[in-house]
């Protein structure tokens, strides 16, 4: 579990340090995504004064706005003897160089005057918590009037000489606090507070934006349109027309998205839209025509493709335009982009083509991009880096001394390329360049260059040519990098040897587990074996069903895993508000308070719910993950329901949820939700010929008990032809299925014709599940040649079949 916290840490570092560069605003607030308090605020008060707080944060009104969906409320009443301070900062907490910029600006509303000498004092704080001197506002405004939105404007060079022991070049917070004591109680209500260089004076609309469009959902209306390409554009306001009513204001998106989700929620609501374009200046376009839909009522199967759709346009509509590849997290990321969650985004292009949110063509033609940026980007023998730059290929530091190559990331990239690989099976001239382009790719990483010695029985996570192996973290399991080992040991020309995946991997005392929680008995991992997340990037492409080594049924125990996380949530010991049955989901996410890796133990679950813990948990666990989408969507959804699906996680306790989208929670969303419903990426990856061949080395061996179900009197056997793995397959492959009790059963393997090739015969095969292996040989022992087969599974009452396909 040590080695998941670092990753969580380091995680944290990449994401809350990370500030802005280039000449775009320093955005400290433009809206909350929660209606009561902003996240990213703290204050504090001594008495005799008074200030309002929620918590310790920002309060929020959502009546009263400059722009956007809402505004930051101070109240407060000075007083003699007493102070208060209450601090603004951008989510995440990240540090700016101030000195790159030369004005902070923010509008103010009052509910009466406010004399400008009564107005508070501001100062700033860096990254280490040292502060500036605090300043005067009456030198930059008159007197606030009443009732009237006024913009401030600062001059940022005031404090350089009032820098005290502060860091300009990382301030992390605004404060605002108290000056004269004149014991009168103040409302103001803050907006738009940013930091910009220049001085902006365009008073020039920008355009219409075009291409508006409306889509009705079970309870819910997407709005999305062209995005516009005005270069000071800060954002979209839409406007709502509902039953008969008028046009009024219903939502504000940043320059980002150009999807809205209008949760409305119930079936049967008819809706009008228009939709209007914001510059940095606050100049507005002309409104849009208007467009019209209506909500309708959709069975599961269907919200199934509502969540994957929403979800898919994260990694299509929002990717990188130079690269193809996905950036960090939505909104925010710009040019950078993360080579692991575009292995997910590279998965998800082929379920958003099987299930039709785009044709097979465009899919392609954006894999070929993908695979010609990655051929040029760095490497450092062979691997990428965690982060790098979608226009240029360079690497981005995801922490000081990680600026080399990520074989962790790599690993995630390399399991979509090679389930790719095997979809894009074309003759066409862009689907054979993916193939071939993909395979240079993929023989092209050193695994073994990442022993770090010759005789190494793990691998390490990190190489960079200017701090080498100063990393120096070792990948042993239970955690999220299994794929590693896989692949590493799979690899037909920079192998490892099978040996690692023992003594590496598996070679950390912790890594067996024999407890039962909840009544649920875990095989790896120690205490309740983390967070979700360690059940989902490795099996996104791995098929853990049917197979086990020597430690575990992997499929058996991520399920089991899974469980032990939603009945914590259920039991709640910590008494976190709104966990139940159907509320449940802990893995890696933002928080309130950062970001953590979420888990069922006291001191890692802090009462955020994470969306894609529960939804990425489907294969293992579907009713109990279908039943808590169905709860997110229709009685949180109104909060937590975005434009691109499910923001990434929320918590009650706290009123919070969070503004962002993140590429390594969305992913497994998609991806793991096609498993479930039809194995598309298990059935390509699994497919390779290097990994039968892996598996083979390492040790498993099929397994068909019946994962997950202990009690056959409550959960009796069915007749049932569940399949064959691998498929396709270059050798054998073993074909599985379930019997209600005891008979004869034959297993007939057919050409295209229809001829019988082989037959497989058991007499009296009991109750329970079997399987048996066909070589790829007729009734004779000879080979049979590459092609598509069937295979029936035949008792005296019963049949059924399925194909097959070999490869050689």
């Amino acid at each position: 579990m040590k080695k998941a916290m670092l990753l969580i840490i380091f995680l944290f570092l990449g994401t809350a340090s990370f500030a802005q560069t280039g000449g775009e605003d320093y955005i400290f607030f433009d809206d909350s995504p929660t209606t009561t308090s902003y996240d990213p605020s703290w204050g504090f008060v001594e008495s005799p004064s008074e200030l309002e707080k929620v918590g310790e944060k920002f309060p929020v009104d959502s009546e009263i706005f400059f722009q956007g969906n809402n505004s930051l409320r101070l109240h407060w009443t000075s007083r003699t003897g007493g102070d208060w301070g209450i601090a603004v900062a951008e989510p995440g907490w990240p540090g700016h160089d101030v000195t790159q910029r030369d004005t902070l600006t923010f509008w103010v509303f009052g509910d009466s005057l406010i004399q400008d000498d009564h107005l508070p004092l501001i100062y700033l704080e860096d990254l280490n918590n040292q502060k500036t001197e605090k300043m005067s506002l009456s030198p930059y405004t008159s007197d606030i009037p009443d009732s009237q939105w006024t913009q401030i404007k600062v001059p940022l060079r005031i404090f350089d000489a009032a820098a005290q022991d502060a860091d300009l070049t990382q301030i992390k917070t605004i404060f605002y606090g108290q000056d004269a004591a004149d014991c009168i109680g103040h409302t103001l209500w803050l907006d738009e507070i940013r930091m910009y260089i220049g001085n902006p004076s365009d008073t020039t609309a920008p355009a219409i934006p075009t291409g508006l469009a409306a889509e009705g959902y079970d309870s819910h209306v997407t709005v999305s349109w062209e995005p516009n390409t005005d270069e000071d554009l800060m954002g979209y306001k839409v406007s709502r027309l509902r039953d008969g009513g008028v046009f009024t204001h219903i939502g504000y998106v940043e320059k980002e998205f150009h999807h809205f989700a209008d949760f409305l929620g119930e079936s049967g609501v008819n809706a009008t839209y228009k939709i209007k374009a914001v510059d940095e200046n606050y100049n507005e376009s002309e409104f849009t025509g208007e467009v019209s839909a209506a909500t309708e009522s959709m069975t599961e199967e269907e919200i199934l493709t509502m969540v994957q759709e929403a979800t898919f346009r994260y990694f299509w509509d929002y990717a990188h335009p130079v690269s193809g590849l996905t950036r960090e997290r939505i909104p925010v990321s710009e040019n950078l982009v993360t080579i692991g969650g575009s292995g997910f985004g590279i998965m998800a292009i082929m379920v958003g083509i099987e299930r039709g949110f785009i044709t097979r063509e465009q899919g392609a033609d954006r894999l070929l991009q993908i695979v010609n940026f990655l051929e040029t980007a760095d490497r450092f023998h062979g691997a990428w880096p965690h982060w790098m730059n979608g226009t240029t290929g360079e690497v981005i530091p995801f922490s000081s001394q990680d600026d080399g190559g990520d074989l962790v990331e790599t690993a995630f990239m390399i399991q979509g390329l090679l389930a790719a690989r095997q979809y894009f099976d074309g003759s066409d001239d862009t689907e054979t360049q993916i193939r071939t382009k993909i395979t240079d790719l993929w023989e092209s990483v050193e695994w073994d260059w990442y022993r770090r010695t010759e005789n190494s029985d793990v691998l390490y996570w990190h190489w960079s040519p200017n701090h080498e192996w100063e990393m120096d973290f070792p990948l042993r399991g239970w955690n999220e990098t299994m794929i590693t080992y896989l692949l590493g040991i799979a690899s037909p020309t920079h192998g490892v040897p099978a040996s690692m995946y023992h003594d590496g991997w598996a070679g950390n005392a912790d890594y067996e587990n024999d407890e039962s929680i909840y009544g649920y008995e875990l095989y790896v991992g120690n205490g309740t074996a983390g967070p979700l997340f360690f059940t989902h990037y490795s099996f996104l492409g791995f098929d853990p069903r049917y197979k086990k080594d020597d430690y575990a049924n992997y499929f058996k125990h991520n399920r089991n895993q899974t469980l032990v996380n939603r009945a914590w949530c259920i039991e709640n010991p910590d008494g976190y508000d709104g966990y139940d049955e159907n509320t449940w989901g802990l893995t890696a996410s933002e928080d309130p308070f950062g970001y953590l890796a979420h888990e069922p133990s006291s001191g890692r679950d802090n009462g955020t719910i994470t969306p894609t813990a529960a939804l990425s948990s489907m294969p293992y666990t579907p009713d109990e993950s279908k039943a808590a989408m169905m709860n997110f969507y229709e009685n949180y959804g109104d909060d937590i329901w975005g434009g691109l699906g499910f923001k990434d996680a929320f918590n009650p306790t706290e009123n919070w949820v969070s503004a962002s989208y993140l590429a390594i929670d969305q992913g497994p969303i998609i991806v793991m939700i096609e498993n479930y419903r039809s194995q598309l990426i298990w059935d390509n990856f699994m497919a390779n010929p290097e990994i039968q061949s892996m598996l083979d080395s390492i040790g498993f061996v099929p397994d068909s008990s019946r994962v997950g179900v202990e009690d056959d009197a409550v959960n009796p056997h069915r007749f049932q032809l569940i399949g064959n793995y691998p498929n396709p397959f270059n050798a054998s492959t073993t074909i599985v299925f379930e019997l209600p009790q005891k008979q004869n059963v034959t297993v007939e393997i057919m050409d295209i014709r229809g001829q019988t090739v082989d037959r497989i015969e058991l007499s009296n095969a009991g109750a329970g599940y079997h399987e048996v292996q066909w070589q790829g040989q007729n009734s004779a022992g000879e080979s049979v040649s590459s092609g598509m087969y069937f295979y029936r599974l035949k008792t005296d009452t019963r049949s059924a079949t399925k194909k097959l396909i070999l490869l050689k």
